[in-house]
Order: structure tokens, then C-alpha cells, then sequence
């Protein structure tokens, strides 16, 4: 991501955030997905940035990061 220009340093805390099972911000707007994503979350890291997720048996798995078009094509 760092060659995007994106700032990873928010993604990371992101990460930390939900690995302590911390909740997040309304500005995330972390929710469950639908149809074939059923079963994962998304949070939005900037407005186009989201991060594709899920929380298993109190196991963090991070599956993928980028634009809505990159995940949901």
C-alpha cells in the first residue's frame, strides 16, 4: 500500500484497534458484508480504502485491503 500513496499507519492502527477487540468509530463505518462476502466485515480506512476482515473464534483474519473496485468487483 505504501507505493498508493496510502498511509499505512492508519490501516495498522486499524488492525491493533480490532485485534484488542477494541470497537471502532463511527467514521470506520465497519460493518457486516452480504452474499458472498457473508461471514466478513469491511471498515473504511479513508472513503475508498476499505479493509476486508472477520473475527473467528476471537481470531483476528484480515483477508484484503483496497478500493471498493479492487474488493467488490
Amino acid at each position: 500500500m505504501a507505493h498508493s500513496g496510502k498511509d499505512i499507519d492508519k490501516l495498522l492502527s486499524v488492525i491493533e484497534k480490532l485485534a484488542k477487540g477494541e470497537r471502532l468509530s463511527r467514521t470506520y463505518r465497519d460493518h457486516p458484508l452480504k452474499g458472498g462476502f457473508k461471514g466478513k466485515r469491511d471498515c473504511h480506512i479513508e472513503d475508498d480504502w476499505l479493509l476486508l476482515y472477520s473475527i473467528e473464534d476471537d481470531e483476528l483474519v484480515l483477508y484484503r485491503t483496497g478500493t471498493h473496485a479492487q474488493l467488490f468487483r
